[in-house]
């Protein structure tokens, strides 16, 4: 961990979420092992419910300050600690050389299991063939909690049911007990309703989790009332959305305040109290349920899945395990994080081989030896968010999506020269990316039957370097429509055009850069005045930034490519030019901000006027 200590001046965690995405990544895992070390001694304490990492509470109103947020049973006065067994929480603790900010919340949380009230909702607590996610379901002798998701075996892909230990299995029972659905609280009839065996469970710190078999019943995937089916997996961060489908409280809307959680929660008689590793969910003050309830008694089991626009997405971000005490005024539950569970399970989202999560490795802003980051939006309301990010990671290359325009904002991408592979493309289709929905992503309906080019932002063969699995990795990424756009001519192809197509081989050629290594930034230029076709405005401009550099010091190169694009409903289409351009006109064309590193980069260059400058005819005219 290279993190430096913090000086009072630097004020702690205050404003965190300004921080760059890496700093934000190496405290959270700094904190994240300080609890795994330190988390258990902590519990000892029998007013502590939990520890976990969040934004610090004010006056009731959360700050942008992260902390080591504590839960108690109680908050008493400093003179009555003692009287409960009880030692005070210290206002900071230092953390790997970082003085970080506690916070101490009255918190009591119950297992969601214990039936609170019925439901209104009849079609959850019925006997159903097929079966499906987001239904009563139970152990046997037990009451009734929730079937989370249909899950597969690692190894020889049998479907189970997923809910959890307590419902499946519970204090008294064994592997190989009879599972009912609905639970026995709900229909008694338990000789009627079995659904099939108990086979695996978990209870620890990686979760609360069981799966069982499904016997003499169809089932189907889809979640009830969220209409989708659980593909990928994620570890959700601090103010995710989420959206679950439980038994008792049914679709509730939530929002993830704390993460790296270790709770102390009471299971029976026989298990006693256990720590479970978790995050927390709180009330979406936009998605307040009817009755401002986020979880109830029977909801145990159910799976959180990520939000995006209030719609629920394929990727699970936990399983629903515990909520607040009935006697407590405040309004949250707890869900494990999936990897752990399905670890332990031995289980998978799917059995299809074309769920697998796309590779991460995305854009390396440690590429070069000058550190580099990403455009800044200066609007990222426009942005599609992947698991409440803006940046969305590809082998080789990370990009940023516009909602509306539905094609990236900037697409950021690495080349190293020395360990490019040539990879055929041939057998890959170009195809949507499941983990965004298909309505921010512009397919093939823009492209048939027309002269029109799917148009690669990041060029493919830029991306096949690395070991040959990376290379072919990156050759598959590159055909998500999410690195596409509408282009003229083949513009992107070098056999096409000698200077836009050429750009990053002539660099290769003209410069002696620094052990072959460039970086990229690239994509399309929104206007208002973009042409319509086909209900979908093109771009008529397109920007590349090519960073590289000679003798240690970093150097930058931006070209902006005109399409002008005349009678587009038969598509006639005038010649394209490629022009020179600044970094400072390029970011008010494309409304974001480069890394201040890049500021002196291009040797305070100046360009006149776009309109009155000549293009670029010639590789010979660009001075590397």
């Amino acid at each position: 961990m290279l993190l430096k200590p913090f000086t009072k001046k630097e004020n702690t965690m205050k404003n965190f979420s300004k921080k760059s995405r890496k700093e934000q990544k190496e405290i959270i895992e700094l904190l994240k092992n300080f609890i795994r070390q330190n988390g258990s001694s902590y519990l000892q304490d029998n007013n502590i419910s939990s520890i976990g990492i969040g934004y610090k509470i004010q006056r009731g109103k959360r700050t942008d300050e992260l902390s080591l947020q504590f839960t108690v049973n109680e908050k008493v006065e400093l003179d009555v600690l003692e009287n409960i067994a009880s030692k005070p929480i210290p206002d900071t603790l230092e953390v790997g050389g970082i003085t970080i900010p506690t916070d101490v919340l009255e918190r009591r949380y119950q297992l969601s299991y214990e039936i609170i009230e019925d439901i209104s909702d009849n079609n959850r607590k019925t006997r159903v063939d097929p079966v499906f996610p987001g239904l009563s379901i139970s152990h046997v002798s037990g009451t009734a909690g929730t079937a989370g998701c249909i899950v597969y075996d690692k190894e020889n892909q049998t479907p189970y049911m997923l809910s959890n230990w307590h419902v499946l299995q519970g204090d008294n029972g064994t592997l190989y007990d009879n599972i009912v659905q609905p639970g026995p609280h709900d229909n008694n009839r338990v000789g009627l309703n079995r659904l099939g065996t108990l086979v695996r469970s978990h209870l620890g710190h990686a979760g609360d989790a069981a799966i069982c078999t499904i016997e003499n019943r169809g089932f189907t995937e889809e979640i009830y009332q969220l209409n989708t089916k659980v593909r990928r997996l994620s570890e959700p961060g601090l103010l995710d959305k989420v959206i679950k489908s439980g038994r008792t409280t049914g679709v509730t809307f939530g929002v993830v305040e704390r993460i790296h959680v270790i709770s102390r929660i009471y299971y029976g008689t026989n298990t006693g109290m256990q720590e479970i590793g978790c995050f927390e969910i709180g009330l979406d003050n936009n998605n307040i349920p009817a009755n401002g309830e986020i979880s109830m008694g029977g909801d145990s089991g159910s799976v959180w899945l990520i939000a995006q626009d209030n719609v629920a997405t394929d990727i699970m971000a936990g399983l629903h395990f515990a909520g607040e005490a009935a006697d407590n005024p405040h309004e949250h539950a707890l869900a494990c994080y999936p990897k752990g569970i399905f670890e332990k399970l031995g289980i998978v989202p799917s059995e299809s081989e074309d769920i697998k999560q796309i590779s991460s490795i995305g854009y390396n802003p440690n590429f070069l030896s000058n550190k580099v980051n990403v455009p800044i939006l200066s609007d990222t309301t426009k942005a599609f968010l992947l698991e409440g990010c803006e940046v969305i990671d590809y082998t080789h290359f990370s990009l940023a999506l516009h909602k509306e325009r539905r094609f990236a904002i900037w697409v950021a991408w690495n080349i190293d020269g020395s360990q490019v592979k040539r990879i055929s493309r041939s057998g890959v289709n170009f195809r949507y990316d499941k983990r965004i929905p298909n309505k921010y992503q512009i397919g093939n309906q823009l492209y048939r039957n027309n002269d029109l080019d799917r148009g690669h932002l990041a060029k493919r063969a830029d991306l096949t370097w690395g070991t040959m699995e990376e290379a072919k990795n990156a050759n598959k990424d590159s055909f998500f429509y999410t690195n596409i756009a509408p282009q003229m001519n083949n513009f992107n192809q070098s056999s096409r055009d000698g200077v836009w197509g050429n750009l990053e081989n002539a660099i290769f050629a003209e410069v002696e850069i620094d052990h072959l290594k460039i970086s990229l930034f690239g994509g399309p230029i929104f206007q208002e005045e973009d042409k319509i076709y086909r209900d979908i405005q093109i771009p008529q401009e397109f920007y590349k930034v090519i960073l590289y550099e000679e003798s240690g010091q970093l150097k930058s190169k931006a070209f902006l490519l005109t399409q002008n694009i005349v009678r587009l409903e038969i598509l006639g289409l005038d010649e394209f030019k490629t022009y020179e351009i600044s970094l400072n006109e390029l970011e008010e064309r494309g409304r974001f901000t480069f890394d201040s590193v890049l500021y002196d980069s291009q040797n305070n260059l100046q360009i006149e006027a776009l309109q009155e400058r000549r293009p670029i005819t010639s590789l010979s005219q660009i001075n590397w």
